[in-house]
């Protein structure tokens, strides 16, 4: 990456727009001196300094909502940030998705949901049912996988309405831990049927 202007702000700070990594939503600004974006390129975790604690702060050093770094970019006159993140957790000290008052529609909340179980994984908490599927290994995590395939099948032989879409939704968050304990994502899997949707037509 191409090393920002600093001193083109008196105050030594410039722009950081956080966009989602993978639903390129905006989810929030801050402003990062040169400090705290040393801080976040070698922790991976967006750090901004706060102009209202005047020190370095990194988004979700309390709450635990960090945005962890997957890319920096800087704009042509090298004085604004673009930082693609994946969010673990709501953004917006509200509890929103972002600082814009934006919802996630279904697509979004999937990927918070990956966000989430992937937490879970790199961060074991002995309460989670996550967490214990990781700490069962793959064949657990796999056999879980099969089970509720089974048991969507047999709810969509009957009339259940309310069943069968909780069987989906079970099938579906397992789905998720074995993407998560294969070290692959959802949007892996999303670039294969847009390869092949491509190749279709």
């Amino acid at each position: 990456m191409t090393h920002p202007d600093f001193t083109k702000s008196p105050d030594g700070m410039i722009p950081a727009i956080i966009q989602d990594a993978k639903t390129n939503k905006v989810l929030m600004l801050g402003y990062m001196n040169k400090e705290s974006l040393e801080k976040t390129q070698t922790e991976k975790r967006v750090t901004f300094f706060s102009r209202s604690k005047n020190r370095l702060w990194t988004k979700g050093e309390e709450s635990g909502n960090f945005l962890i770094v997957t890319e920096i970019k800087i704009d042509c006159d090298k004085d604004t940030l673009l930082v693609k993140a994946n969010p673990v957790g709501p953004v917006c000290h509200t509890g929103a998705d972002t600082c814009f008052n934006e919802a996630n529609n279904s697509n979004d909340f999937l990927y918070e949901l990956e966000a989430t179980i992937s937490s879970r994984k790199n961060s074991p908490n002995e309460t989670s049912y996550t967490s214990s599927l990781f700490k069962k290994g793959i064949n657990k995590i796999a056999q879980k996988v099969g089970e509720e395939a089974i048991e969507l099948v047999i709810e969509a032989k009957d009339n259940d309405e309310t069943l069968f879409l909780n069987e989906a939704a079970d099938l579906l968050f397992h789905y998720l831990i074995l993407l998560q304990a294969k070290d692959k994502s959802l949007s892996d899997v999303v670039n294969i049927l847009k390869l092949r949707s491509k190749a279709n037509n």
